[in-house]
This record gives structure tokens, C-alpha cells and sequence, in this order.
């Protein structure tokens, strides 16, 4: 059976987070990735922990399946020839250097394009390649604190939070994706590739979805209110007598049910709490009535009854507890590979499941330069040509 990306060839000059997340998944739906790095292996990630498995960082594990490796020197002609020799049989081309990086290499847009006019080539850099700060540099911490998600995350009277993964880079890895299959679209029907500049400040800030709505319509900045929503009552986490769940009462309907549960059928018809926009008019004076009743009781008693009423509701699960899930075993949500290195690895699987063609696990992470002979030998290396190499 045929994976959907069957035939794609893509050229992966990216590391840390942003572009391999994007790769992996371009890899998971059946494309063939090249991973590029310098000589013993230039992805910061490899060392990156604890934890490692026989000094293999889970890090780079976590984004890095489903691709083939080579190591090449790009401050030396040969290096950059072989990337040129790559791109001209390659569909995509993604890099995340800073901006101008690739062009002092020789190996930007405009020279590529005229080697394989039909190349689609991702950058993706801190900011964009336009503008006054297309060249600083672009982490996911700054991003967060400059994009406004730092402002309105953590509690209401605490200090702004990130959020425990790098969104920001695991969001633009996303847009890669959406934008490098959307390239690949068009040019089956224009027959040419074309270039995508993509930034994680870009990313961060379309991220802010209705937050930034609010505020654009409004005018008011959004403070921080830690779990609870800024338009929608109750819609937050709950302390019970064991633990904290999480409830959205998304309607009127369901606020009546849940009054009804907690046996506070008064507030329901109550003109301060009848609606949601009363609700949240009267936050402060709701949800310490709220809190007291869900204070008796444990998380398995109020989960098990809020979903009887169909109240949606979820326990806030350390990841032990979801890599024990039911549900997500039901999903094949974890797999494991053999690693030539680590042994056996465990890995978070892909949550695309489409019926046609599925996504495929064949190719481990790769170890620094895994690959190089295979790659070089099919783009026309003789066995003494790469010995030479080597030896360079």
C-alpha cells in the first residue's frame, strides 16, 4: 500500500525542533527525508538530556524517525556541491539557518530554483526574512515571552509562564507542513516549485487565535487567568478532595445540568449566573460556590458522574498516567523501533490516521552520517570518489 507523500523526496538542512518535527511528519506520511549535518552530527539536540538510552538523546529521538542521514562539510566546494547535486532531484528543500545563511552558502532560493525549477524550498527562521528583526536569532522562549503567550499565560495575580513544550516551534514545524504540501499542490497545477519564508513570530502570534480577536475588536488587554477562559464560565479546573479536574461547560443547558448535579438548582435560574455572558460578568462571586461542592468528593466520583450527564470534564493526568491510558493504547498512540545504538526505543506515535494510506514507522533516527555512502553512491559517487571524500 501506497503512503501519501509516496515519491516526495525532501532535503532536511534543519535541527533542534521547528523544521524536524516538520520533516518527521513529511517522513511519517511516506516521504523520503535526507537529514543534513555536519560531520559527527550538528543537530544540538543529540546532546541534549538526560535522559539518554546508551548516549542517545531522547530529544532528538522524539523528531527525527523516518529519515535517512548525511554528513557534509558545507564551509568546503565539495559539501556544497552535493547539496546542489541533492536539490536538483529533490522535491523540497527546508533549512532553518538565519536569514542569509544559505545564500553566502550558494545555496539559496534563486540558486536552486535554476537547477530544479520545480523545487519547493521552507525556510524557517526566528522572525521572517523581512523586517527590522529578521536577523536575530529565534528560540522558543523568546518567542513565547515576545508574541504576547507569556502575557496571558499563568495565574491571574503570578508572573507570565511558558508553556511546558516549545509550542511555538512545535506550531511552525505544523505551518511547514500545510505550506510545503500546499506548494506541492499548486505545482501540479503550474508545474513550478516556489519558496515559503516562515517565522516562529508569525506562528506564535496567529496562535493567539481569539485572544488576539478580543483584543483587536476591544481594545482591553487580556491578563493572565490560569485555567480559567476568558470568554466562557465555568471553564477551568477544579480542586476535589483528591486532585484537580478539568471542566468546559460550553452552554446554558449544561450549566443548568451541572447545578443540578451539585444540587445547586438555584443557580441556574439565578439572573446573575442564568447566562454565559452573566457568568462571566460574576466569575468571582460563581465559582467559590462552585469549588466548595467539588471539595467533597474525589476525581473518579465527580468524572465518572459530570460524563453520566455529558458534561465534558478530564482529569489532569500526569504522563505516567497517559502513557498508561486506555484510550490512547486504543489509538496505537506509542510504538517502538529498533535502534542499531539505543536498542529499543519508545516513541510517540503520529496522530494521523488516515484509511487509504497510513502512516508508516520503517526508518529509525538516524545516527550522525548513517547514510552518507547509500545517498552518495545514488547521486552518482563512484566507491573511490567517496573514499576521496571521506578522506577530505
Amino acid at each position: 500500500m501506497k503512503s501519501a507523500l509516496s515519491g516526495i523526496k525532501v532535503l532536511d538542512l534543519t535541527r533542534v525542533l521547528a523544521g524536524p518535527f516538520c520533516t518527521m511528519i513529511l517522513g511519517d506520511l511516506g516521504a523520503e527525508v535526507i537529514k543534513v549535518e555536519a560531520p559527527g552530527g550538528s543537530d544540538e539536540t543529540r546532546g541534549w538530556g538526560p535522559p539518554f538510552q546508551q548516549n542517545v538523546s531522547a530529544y532528538y529521538l522524539c523528531t527525527n524517525r523516518n529519515k535517512k542521514s548525511i554528513t557534509l562539510d558545507l564551509k568546503r566546494e565539495s559539501g556544497k556541491e552535493i547539496i546542489r547535486r541533492l536539490a536538483k532531484n529533490s522535491d523540497v528543500v527546508i533549512h532553518n539557518f538565519k536569514t542569509g545563511t544559505m545564500e553566502r552558502l550558494g545555496l539559496g532560493y534563486e540558486t536552486l530554483r535554476t537547477l530544479n525549477p520545480r523545487l519547493v524550498y521552507c525556510s524557517i527562521t526566528g522572525f521572517g526574512e523581512t523586517g527590522p528583526y529578521k536577523d536575530l536569532p529565534g528560540y522558543d522562549f523568546i518567542i513565547q515571552a515576545m508574541s504576547g503567550l507569556m502575557s496571558i499565560t499563568g495565574e491571574e495575580n503570578g508572573p507570565p509562564l511558558k508553556t511546558g513544550v516549545a509550542i511555538t516551534d512545535v506550531l511552525t514545524g505544523l505551518y511547514a507542513c500545510i505550506g510545503i504540501e500546499a506548494a506541492l499542490l499548486a505545482r501540479e497545477h503550474t508545474g513550478e516549485g516556489q519558496k515559503i519564508d516562515l517565522s516562529l513570530y508569525d506562528s506564535a502570534t496567529t496562535a493567539l487565535v481569539n485572544i488576539a480577536s478580543n483584543f483587536l475588536m476591544s481594545g482591553n488587554i487580556p491578563g493572565r487567568l490560569g485555567n480559567r477562559h476568558p470568554n466562557i464560565v465555568p471553564y477551568q479546573s477544579f480542586q476535589t478532595s483528591d486532585g484537580e479536574i478539568a471542566i468546559a461547560v460550553g452552554n446554558d443547558r449544561q450549566f443548568q445540568t451541572l447545578c443540578e448535579l451539585l444540587d445547586l438548582g438555584q443557580l441556574a435560574s439565578d439572573e446573575r449566573f442564568a447566562t454565559n455572558p452573566k457568568r462571566v460578568e460574576n466569575r468571582e462571586t460563581l465559582i467559590p460556590i462552585l469549588e466548595k461542592v467539588f471539595r467533597t468528593r474525589p476525581v473518579s466520583f465527580w468524572r465518572e458522574a459530570l460524563e453520566k450527564r455529558k458534561i465534558p470534564c478530564g482529569p489532569i493526568q500526569s504522563l505516567e498516567q497517559v502513557a498508561a491510558d486506555p484510550q490512547l493504547e486504543a489509538r496505537e498512540m506509542f510504538i517502538k523501533m529498533e535502534h542499531p545504538v539505543a536498542g529499543e526505543i519508545k516513541l510517540v506515535a503520529s496522530p494521523l490516521k488516515l484509511s487509504e494510506t497510513p502512516v508508516r514507522y520503517v526508518q529509525h533516527p538516524p545516527m550522525p552520517g548513517e547514510n552518507t555512502e547509500e545517498i552518495l553512491r545514488r547521486i552518482g559517487f563512484s566507491q573511490e570518489e567517496i573514499e576521496a571524500y571521506k578522506e577530505e
